[in-house]
């Protein structure tokens, strides 16, 4: 930790000199609960991840530059397997993101059962990320974490765009784009062997998007994002087979074969298409109306079966604006509606083999909302939202005889917010939230791989408090918020003696921390730093014999830390060193077991050259150069404390890029 820290000081202290840095954050407008303000300006805990960001990493994942702020973190078990942990909503995530509303576009993309496809995405999908911290119900629905904005690049001349990079254990990424007449279209191919065994992983993604303005008062843009993705699955390690060899696949245990004789492996893929409409009819009327399809598809070959899931779903939502003066009002509804199959088989060596079980699952959700915002006098901002939400599933187990229906419904919840926030330009802006969350089970909670409909779990819910301030002057920002939430019938993971999981409501919780985020810009150099604290408690959690009150929630550290400094070399050469550190954190509910602390550290160099109408832009980098081992996708609660799927080491990577402007006619 001292040797990261001496060379980010020393980088910094050798390049304080010479241009300025115009980038502010308090120039960054966001989207969140329908602000479309200075981020500086916004009464809400937000994360904006934007272009200078990402740029500052390797181009093959978001991961890094998600990590680099507070309260949010990406996990990875394997290559192309995500989780988004934010104020540790992955509580009830083995794999995948849950308990995080996504919408890409201003449309919903977070699927009507509660999943997100996150790894759906190539990193060039992205212009920029706004990460909603705490419970968006009043505005957003369903989920107690958080909300993710998703922003796809805009085009914005006729150009294009190809690149490639390449970097160690068999990593390679290459990227086209092209923009002309508002159009956009990207396409990604990567592929990467894993640092591990059996951690193969190949993903394509092309995307589309079109904007177009038929009248002076209407815009239409249109977006198609296509997604395949394969990726093997090595499984947990116990900690004795961690220490051994952290390399290795999940190894045969008694009448259970191995990861590598299974073939465990996930093959994934995923259509989605979105039209938004927006029409102002005068200067204080205006809407914005979105509707979606998509399908996606999910063969999983597993230690214990085989999986596969087709799951067909479509929405909408709709958002009208009244703005006059000193009062703003939002008020819409959000649709969702789902047709989902999925179908469990006996697992022969990555083989589909005799049906067990065959479930059509029919799911729902429906949101009303409206959010009055009032700004007065004095630097007063104040915003109440509340919204209807109601969710229903309805499962049909075609597979047994007679056929069994089970229809579970969950009572309306209403979900209220209310924001204050008071302006001292340039100095501080100090806010104060109460809200409510409530987020009811996944369709892959209520069917967990163990295949056992649960007839019984509850949605969970809370109210989070929260105060915070964000400003600055000159060169300086700052971004501090606090948050106490309360949450009960926590739904938690558990896994049975396979490793198959179920869930249950665990009674209650208390989560409170602390959240902060600086940056200074000199002349040729931005330092930034971000700091995480939790403080997660069960509370009234009895399991069986076992009485978990007051012990620490698994699978999020209490200490976070996240520094980097961007250096100008020279005109067009930049450097970038990024360190992290995480504190252990607990792997059981029981807070018996667990996973060691770890400093990471990261570099990369970025040259562009430009001749003509053309850039040339040279990189390269390496990522964990302190060669740590650590595990960046625990599973909690493993079943024979099979908790550990380690990162990769320290490992390379440089590539090119040539962008260029398309020749208009002479």
């Amino acid at each position: 930790m001292r040797t990261s820290l001496l060379l980010i000081c020393t980088l910094a202290a050798a390049a304080a000199h010479a241009q300025e840095d115009t980038t502010r954050l308090n120039e960054v407008t966001v989207q969140g609960y329908g602000q479309q303000r200075l981020l500086t300006e916004v009464p809400a805990a937000v994360n904006y991840v934007g272009q200078r960001d990402l740029l500052r990493f390797a181009p093959t994942s978001v991961l890094p530059a998600v990590n680099s702020m507070p309260g949010v973190r990406m996990e990875e078990r394997s290559p192309g397997s995500y989780r988004l942990n934010v104020r540790g909503s992955s509580l009830r995530s083995p794999f995948g993101v849950r308990n995080v509303k996504m919408y890409y576009n201003g449309i919903p993309f977070t699927d009507p059962g509660g999943n997100t496809y996150l790894n759906q995405f190539g990193a060039g999908s992205f212009s920029s990320l706004e990460v909603l911290k705490g419970p968006g119900s009043s505005l957003y629905g369903a989920g107690t974490g958080g909300v993710l904005l998703a922003g796809s690049p805009r085009p914005v001349e006729n150009g294009f765009s190809a690149g490639y990079t390449g970097g160690s254990f068999g990593s390679h990424l290459v990227q086209a784009s092209a923009e002309a007449a508002g159009q956009r279209i990207y396409y990604s191919w990567q592929e990467a062997n894993g640092y591990r065994q059996h951690t193969y992983m190949q993903r394509t993604v092309a995307g589309w998007s079109g904007h177009w303005q038929p009248s002076a008062k209407g815009q239409l843009e249109a977006h198609v994002l296509y997604g395949n993705l394969q990726y093997q699955t090595p499984g947990g390690l116990t900690p004795e087979q961690y220490a051994a060899n952290a390399r290795q696949a999940r190894p045969a245990a008694g009448a259970f074969p191995s990861a590598e004789e299974s073939r465990a492996a996930i093959y994934q893929q995923t259509i989605w298409g979105g039209l938004q409409y927006q029409h102002a009819w005068s200067e204080q009327w205006k809407n914005a109306t979105s509707v979606y399809g998509a399908y996606s598809q999910v063969k999983n070959p597993t230690i214990r079966n085989y999986e596969r899931r087709t799951e067909p779903h479509f929405g909408g939502r709709t958002v009208f604006t009244w703005q006059r003066q000193w009062l703003k009002v939002l008020a819409g509804g959000e649709f969702q509606q789902g047709f989902f199959n999925t179908s469990v088989y006996g697992n022969k060596a990555g083989q589909r083999d005799t049906l067990q079980t065959d479930d059509d699952i029919n799911n729902r959700n429906i949101s009303l909302f409206i959010q009055p915002e009032v700004v007065l006098e004095g630097g007063w901002i104040i915003t109440a939202g509340l919204s209807l939400n109601n969710t229903a599933m309805h499962f049909t187990r075609q597979s047994d005889n007679p056929v069994f229906h089970f229809t579970s419904r969950f009572r309306n919840e209403w979900a209220p917010r209310l924001a204050v926030m008071k302006k001292f330009h340039p100095a501080a802006n100090v806010y104060a939230v109460v809200s409510k969350g409530f987020s009811p089970p996944t369709v892959a909670e209520v069917l967990p791989s163990t295949s056992v409909i649960n007839t019984t779990l509850q949605a969970e819910k809370g109210w989070n408090y929260e105060l915070g301030a964000r400003g600055g002057a000159g060169p300086f920002w700052y971004d501090v918020s606090l948050f106490y939430f309360g949450l009960k019938d926590a739904i938690v993971q558990r896994r049975d003696a396979s490793g198959a999981d179920y869930f249950e409501n665990a009674g209650a919780t208390v989560q409170q921390g602390i959240e902060t985020f600086v940056s200074y810009s000199l002349r040729r150099v931005k330092l930034r730093a971000a700091y995480t604290c939790n403080h997660f408690r069960y509370k009234d959690f009895v399991q069986v014999d076992k009485n978990y009150d007051g012990n620490t929630l698994p699978g999020t550290p209490k200490h976070a830390v996240a520094a980097g400094v961007d250096v100008e070399l020279a005109r067009r050469l930049f450097l970038y060193a990024t360190y992290t550190y995480n504190d252990d954190l607990f792997l059981n509910d029981a807070n018996t077991d667990k996973a060691a602390g770890f400093n990471l550290l990261g570099c990369k160099v970025a040259y562009t050259h430009t001749f003509g109408k053309t850039d040339l832009l040279f990189h390269a980098g390496a990522d964990n150069l302190l060669n740590v081992q650590y595990s960046l996708g625990n599973d909690i609660n493993a079943a024979a404390r099979r908790y550990f799927n380690v990162a990769a080491g320290r490992n390379w990577y440089a590539g090119v890029t040539v962008r260029g402007a398309f020749r208009g006619k002479e």
